[in-house]
């Protein structure tokens, strides 16, 4: 396993995080300080921004998980997967993203996220 699929894996275990206090020292591990994270849902930076984004991801889709839906394609300190975000024991994801992550020091620096299947209604715009 490269370091790069560890720290994906890792970034993915922060989007699971429930427990606040895990999910803080989660996001410290995987993000650099002033790491950023955008999608067509929000743009924010630092550790409490992405700390607030990802809980209330998880507000919002109560009960899921998220995992990788295809293998980490990655060099030069960069790497973009896809993720699904689904019910646990369900094959069909609710939602399907697509993520690049740009890393620095073995840690997540910027990730530009994409949204490939969203529920009706769950995106503002």
């Amino acid at each position: 396993m490269t370091d790069i699929q560890r720290v994906i894996e890792r970034y993915i275990d922060v989007w699971n995080a429930t427990d606040p206090v895990r999910r803080r020292e989660l996001i410290q591990e995987v993000f650099t300080e002033d790491a950023a994270y955008s999608d067509p849902l929000a743009a924010v930076r630092g550790h409490d921004a992405i700390d607030q984004f990802v809980a209330g991801a998880q507000a919002q889709f109560a009960g899921m998980q998220f995992s990788l839906g295809s293998a980490i394609d990655a060099h030069h300190d960069q790497a973009r997967f896809t993720w699904h975000l689904g019910a646990p024991g369900v094959e069909e994801p609710v939602v399907i993203g697509f993520d690049v992550a740009i890393l620095n020091d073995g840690r997540v620096r910027d990730v530009y996220g994409f949204l490939d299947k969203v529920p009706s209604g769950a995106v503002a715009g």
